[in-house]
């Protein structure tokens, strides 16, 4: 049995452990409430700019556009994606599963554009001996929207160039604070399903938009706009599902520490007794042989 001293300096050790979790899930707390509400207070604008985009593609005669369906490629189809991980670990699975999601759609071409957001991912990829082409620093824990359209415009000028054929944003969903789910979603071309085109076209309004100069026109400085927002959500939800992912890591072992708290003290109060028990013995033992 371990000496009581031995075990007084785990329960001490224990204990500061527990007070450093129990302070990481209040804060991983705090700034999942700050994700939700940044996300909440600029994506109306967004959905706005959906509904726009989807307005002119359902009533507007047709027209070619390079952001809408497949582009044609004379060589290998060229796939960018966009990596976003967490700076920092102590969330649980939430790296492990962005990043094998990732793993399993990068190893589907074999011609790929790498951009990584976030320290983790960064540091995976290296180590796997991956070609990481764009780097975001310090962009996972601190989502603007500045930034998003930083790296909106990085990824429309590659693919206006024809150095993308498509390009694909892989994050964690927000499902709920106990609830994340890594998705794949792409970004360029424009997938028509996103926009709800039949329920447009079938809605039958007591007014029409007019576009000026053109719905073309028009279509072209919403697009960038949107991308930007796609963007952004994902990262804001990624950030957010990162701290719900803290959150949830953090209460565990706060009650694991809970729990070997009781533990140790009770082994503690055994080895006590057992102490007092063998003095008494001794005294006992001392006395009688008096």
């Amino acid at each position: 049995m371990q000496s009581r001293r031995e075990i007084m300096s785990r329960i001490k050790s224990v204990k500061k452990t527990r007070q450093i979790t129990s302070a990481m899930h209040l804060i991983a707390a705090s700034q999942y409430k700050r994700a939700q509400i940044k996300l909440a207070t600029t994506m109306p604008y967004f959905r706005k700019i959906q509904d726009t985009i989807a307005d002119i593609l359902a009533h507007s005669e047709k027209f070619p556009h390079p952001y809408l369906g497949d582009k044609e490629s004379k060589g290998e189809r060229r796939v960018g994606y966009i990596v976003i991980s967490g700076d920092k670990g102590l969330c649980g699975s939430y790296n492990h599963n962005v990043i094998k999601l990732a793993e399993e759609n990068i190893k589907k071409t074999s011609n790929n554009y790498l951009m990584v957001i976030g320290n983790v991912g960064r540091d995976y990829f290296a180590k796997k001996n991956y070609n990481i082409d764009v780097e975001f620093m310090y962009t996972a824990q601190n989502p603007t929207i500045y930034t998003a359209r930083d790296i909106a415009d990085i990824v429309l000028k590659l693919y206006n160039r024809d150095f993308l054929d498509e390009i694909y944003i892989v994050y964690t969903q927000i499902i709920s604070a106990l609830s994340q789910k890594p998705t794949v979603m792409r970004l360029l071309p424009l997938e028509l399903k996103n926009f709800d085109l039949d329920e447009k076209i079938n809605k039958t309004d007591h007014y029409q938009f007019m576009y000026h100069p053109s719905p073309e026109e028009v279509f072209n400085e919403m697009v960038p706009e949107y991308i930007k927002g796609l963007i952004y959500g994902a990262m804001v939800e990624s950030f957010a599902s990162e701290q719900g992912a803290r959150m949830t890591a953090m209460d565990s072992a706060t009650k694991n520490a809970d729990e070997m708290i009781k533990k140790l003290t009770l082994m503690y109060n055994r080895a006590r007794q057992a102490q007092i028990t063998q003095e008494i013995q001794e005294i006992v033992v001392a006395a009688n042989s008096l």
